[in-house]
């Protein structure tokens, strides 16, 4: 992608200039941010989705005694009929089980893979809504089918309504609002108060997630993936390395139940030896970033047969980043330099590689492909 490009997707703006203007900084409004656009799922395929164990849905009810929330699957006698005003229903992840839909999200790719969660489709009656609420990433808001009436602002007062199953501000104060139709979409930073009403039936909404970690959250991960890599590199290096506390200078105590304090220091120090590794930090997150969710399976049987000579196109599924020194994919890290590295990088960077991309491909390089291949992760092009 040419980030110097201006895009409708961004109002005529191109990639650079919205990251300058606009990300984590102010709303945008884009009218015809995809023109002509009709939804490349339809009503019957989405609540179908929803009906499945594999993925995750909710459906979502204002009525005169309040909000309810239920979680799917959701089969579609569960579902309100469609002309009741107040439901909505939330389908996370659609991108992982839908062509269409995911070819739609790589529009997206001016942001780092490593920030994109996921696409979620909300499909609501008339009125239908989440209430009033707030983000902690930043996300896309595009009007996909119908009308949806968005109001916004950015408040201080972050008060969630009591007993409430959905987390509704108490107190939401709009500064503006704005009618979204096909093919608008409306961006809004972290933290900007919203409440998106549908205006008629057959209201279809994609919201395009951001990931955004939180410190703890990431830390006690990293701190895991790290410590079980220490231990596996520990073992593989044998006894030699394994330096282990002495204590030749330990007096007798009358307080046995007591931890020395030079053992605490030992302990800090092997914390902070591991730490001290930039290529145990590096490839723990990058393990973490590439780790497929809990509802994500691979079929390994699709590509049975197919042989060489041909181009291999990553399954929609298959998260792959890298860095300087090594490929990430779907949680599993691999040491890569040279002319191999520069092609997986191209693999993870454009998603697909032509039968000509592999031409002067190592042997090693070819092999690692097929284990991806036959596990499900990328497929004969």
């Amino acid at each position: 992608m040419d980030i110097t490009q201006p895009l409708p997707l961004l109002g005529g703006l191109s990639p650079a200039q919205f990251m300058r203007r606009h990300w984590q900084k102010k709303p945008l409004l884009v009218r015809q941010a995809v023109p002509g656009m009709t939804s490349p799922i339809d009503r019957a395929a989405l609540f179908a989705l929803a009906a499945r164990d594999e993925v995750e849905s909710r459906l979502i009810r204002q009525t005169d005694a309040g909000w309810t929330l239920q979680h799917g699957p959701l089969a579609r006698r569960a579902l309100p009929v469609l002309n009741r005003p107040g439901w909505t229903m939330l389908v996370q992840g659609v991108d992982q089980h839908h062509d269409g839909v995911h070819a739609l999200l790589q529009q997206f790719r001016f942001l780092p893979d490593a920030r994109l969660d996921d696409l979620m489709i909300s499909y609501a009656s008339d009125t239908g809504g989440v209430g009033p609420h707030f983000d902690s990433y930043d996300v896309f808001l595009l009007q996909a089918q119908g009308r949806r009436r968005w109001s916004i602002g950015k408040q201080r007062d972050l008060q969630l309504e009591p007993d409430v199953p959905l987390k509704i501000l108490s107190h939401f104060e709009p500064t503006q609002t704005f009618v979204l139709e096909a093919g608008d979409m409306l961006y809004l930073p972290p933290r900007y108060a919203h409440d998106g009403v549908a205006v008629g039936d057959d209201c279809i909404t994609f919201s395009i997630g951001l990931r955004s970690p939180a410190t703890g959250e990431m830390g006690a991960d990293l701190l895991s993936r790290m410590a079980q890599a220490h231990a596996e590199s520990l073992a593989d290096a044998g006894s030699a390395a394994l330096a282990r506390y002495r204590d030749p200078g330990q007096p007798a105590l009358s307080a046995p139940a007591e931890i020395p304090a030079a053992l605490q220091d030992f302990a800090r120090q092997a914390v902070e030896k591991a730490l001290r590794d930039a290529d145990l930090v590096d490839r723990a997150l990058g393990e973490s970033l590439t780790e497929p969710k809990a509802n994500i399976f691979f079929d390994g049987s699709v590509d049975r047969g197919a042989g060489a000579g041909q181009g291999v196109v990553l399954d929609r599924r298959t998260r792959m980043l890298y860095d300087a020194r090594h490929l990430y994919i779907n949680g599993e890290s691999f040491r890569a330099g040279g002319r191999d590295a520069r092609l997986m990088r191209r693999l993870a960077d454009q998603r697909a590689l032509d039968a000509r991309d592999l031409i002067g491909a190592s042997e090693a390089a070819l092999e690692l492909l097929d284990d991806w291949r036959d596990a499900g992760w990328l497929h004969a092009r």
